[in-house]
């Protein structure tokens, strides 16, 4: 059995895990596919968002502990990360590329959860980290994405963003420049927790994996392990 835990950030990411990703998962020979939102409970009116890494820490460590037949893993954007987190000081200095960038982030995560854990498989722990954020994943078709959210008008116009970049991963995180500023500029009343999610659908993992390197490298990382 090879069950999986997606640590999320958001309902966004926790819709797109439980509707899109575990479909997959569960076709590849995953038996059990869940996300859950990171350090919140269900009957807190405030979820979602990025939390101090002690506190996402806290509840890796218990779940890799408390199930021993668990892969844990996170789903969480480059955008907004807290510095807290390992890694972030050095991902974010000199002149990184995307693929760098997560590269070293993810590798601090993984050392840091193995070295709290004694007889550890660093295999159950799969750390991934959204360059720069969920929405930019959305531009690996921005036809299909325009379609999705009733705008096939505004196809043009996320073509031409995605053209500005080597891939959809590498639309900059800037505050007035990030993938869903950008969005929300033509779509002021775009819901990102239902529209990305059909967007994703829309679009499709295959195309998500082909445009975006980094998503693909964490997607045949889970495929991997059943």
């Amino acid at each position: 059995m090879t069950r999986l835990l997606v640590e999320v950030e958001g309902e966004t990411e926790e819709n797109f895990v439980n509707y899109v990703l575990s479909v997959h998962l569960l076709a590849v020979g995953y038996t059990a596919v869940h996300a859950r939102l990171l350090g919140t409970a269900r009957s807190r009116k405030w979820r979602g968002g990025i939390k101090n890494w002690d506190v996402v820490r806290k509840s890796i460590l218990n779940h890799l502990k408390g199930d021993r037949g668990i892969i844990v893993t996170t789903m969480v954007d480059y955008y907004g990360l807290p510095e807290s987190w390992p890694g972030h000081a050095i991902a974010s200095t000199g002149q990184k590329s995307v693929s760098e960038r997560a590269s070293v982030l993810e590798k601090a995560l993984s050392d840091d959860i193995s070295s709290a854990l004694q007889s550890f498989d660093p295999r159950r722990f799969v750390p991934y980290v959204v360059m720069h954020e969920f929405e930019g994943l959305l531009f690996s078709n921005p036809d299909r994405f325009a379609q999705s959210i009733g705008r096939p008008d505004l196809s043009s116009k996320f073509r031409s963003i995605r053209s500005e970049f080597p891939t959809p991963e590498d639309i900059d995180d800037s505050p007035e420049t990030h993938p869903s500023k950008r969005i929300s500029e033509f779509v002021p009343r775009y819901q990102k927790r239902l529209m990305g999610v059909d967007a994703a659908k829309e679009i499709g993992l295959d195309a998500i994996r082909k445009e975006c390197p980094v998503f693909g490298r964490w997607l045949e990382n889970l495929e991997s392990l059943v």
